[in-house]
């Protein structure tokens, strides 16, 4: 909570209070205007190199877990004490720029705030990171939803083909011959009388055996 108090405190004041460096809220719709995904991160920090400490935690913030790599639009404010020398200020923006993409647009704002003392305070807003690694670990941060089940359409009946039954064959009868519709159907021809056969075997053989085959 006092990290997103610390960072809606840096933004208001950088638009409202006068500064060094002033910056207002036209620059702030500039940096907007990049699109994409928007970080804000504050670092604070003090002492030897207060102004390279404060930019490396600004731009590795603890609150989101994510670094400015690949951002096309910056904004930063740096507050200190009325020791601020204009050589931490180049060296601040020296290393957020260096985090960013090469053609970034960078704007930044220095203010005098006694009330700092020996401490600097450094807030960031980037923009415009168009699927850089800041943005993808976002997205792996975020709880991923299982995909559904596809379900598959039925597959439509298979059509097996149909054997047509032959009829039964009959042999083939030869024809009747045609009746005579004069003559009725039960009616018969006469019997030809037959000639009798002549056998010649019979001739030859003896009178007595053909007596005795007879018996």
């Amino acid at each position: 909570d006092d990290v997103l108090r610390q960072g809606i405190q840096g933004i208001s004041e950088l638009i409202t209070v006068p500064a060094l460096i002033n910056l207002d809220f036209a620059d702030v719709r500039t940096i907007m205007s990049e699109g994409g995904a928007a970080l804000m991160a504050v670092g604070r920090a003090q002492g030897d190199d207060r102004a390279r400490k404060a930019a490396e935690a600004a731009i590795n913030s603890t609150l989101l877990d994510v670094t400015i790599d690949g951002a096309r639009g910056i904004l930063f404010n740096i507050t200190g004490g009325t020791d601020l020398t204009l050589f931490e200020i180049n060296e601040a923006a020296a290393i957020i720029k260096e985090s960013a993409h090469p053609d970034v647009n960078l704007i930044f704002g220095a203010q005098i705030d006694d009330a700092m003392g020996d401490e600097v305070r450094i807030t960031v807003i980037a923009t415009g990171f168009e699927q850089s690694r800041a943005e993808r670990r976002i997205n792996a941060e975020r709880p991923q939803n299982p995909p559904p089940i596809q379900r598959s359409a039925p597959l439509p009946p298979q059509q097996q083909p149909v054997q047509r039954q032959q009829p039964p064959t009959t042999p083939n009868q030869p024809p009747l011959p045609p009746q005579n519709p004069g003559q009725p159907q039960d009616q018969q021809r006469p019997a030809q009388p037959s000639e009798p056969r002549y056998d010649a075997d019979a001739q030859d053989i003896p009178a007595f055996l053909r007596r005795r085959n007879n018996r």
